[in-house]
């Protein structure tokens, strides 16, 4: 038995509108939106290739009979890394466009990629919610 792969998060949000904005104007796809604006399900998709974050809006982390979850959830408790297929002056525009401040970079950071062998170049926001969000571009390889 092996790990395979990593499949998704699970993060808590007060303000799914604000989210979902942001995370649209970065490219990112929202799934089960209609559901969750209709009321019938408590929580939607941010999803971006073969992996998503599930966020659980208040109606379903504020309920004491959801265990699912960390006793410490609560809004701003994530600190995401997601690989940036584009320069870092696209991913500051990008960044602008969707009113999100860079905190710090563009900076070399040491990836997930080839067991820490491959350094990438980082920047990193912060979404509605306050959540950490790194953005790593890696060298094309020759």
């Amino acid at each position: 038995m092996t790990i395979a792969g990593f499949d998704h998060a699970a993060i808590p949000t007060d303000e799914p509108a604000r989210l979902i904005a942001f995370y649209r104007a970065l490219g990112f796809i929202i799934r089960g939106e209609e559901a969750f604006n209709a009321g019938d399900q408590p929580y939607f998709s941010i999803v971006f290739g073969p992996n998503k974050i599930n966020v659980h809006g208040p109606r379903l982390w504020r309920n004491e009979q959801f265990t699912l979850r960390a006793p410490a959830a609560k809004p701003g408790c994530g600190d995401f890394c997601f690989v940036w297929e584009g320069t870092s002056e696209a991913l500051q525009a990008a960044l602008e466009s969707a009113g999100a401040p860079i905190e710090v970079g563009p900076v070399e950071r040491e990836g997930g990629r080839g067991g820490g062998a491959q350094a990438g170049t980082s920047i990193y926001t912060r979404d509605p919610d306050g959540n950490l969000l790194e953005f790593i571009s890696y060298a094309a390889s020759p």
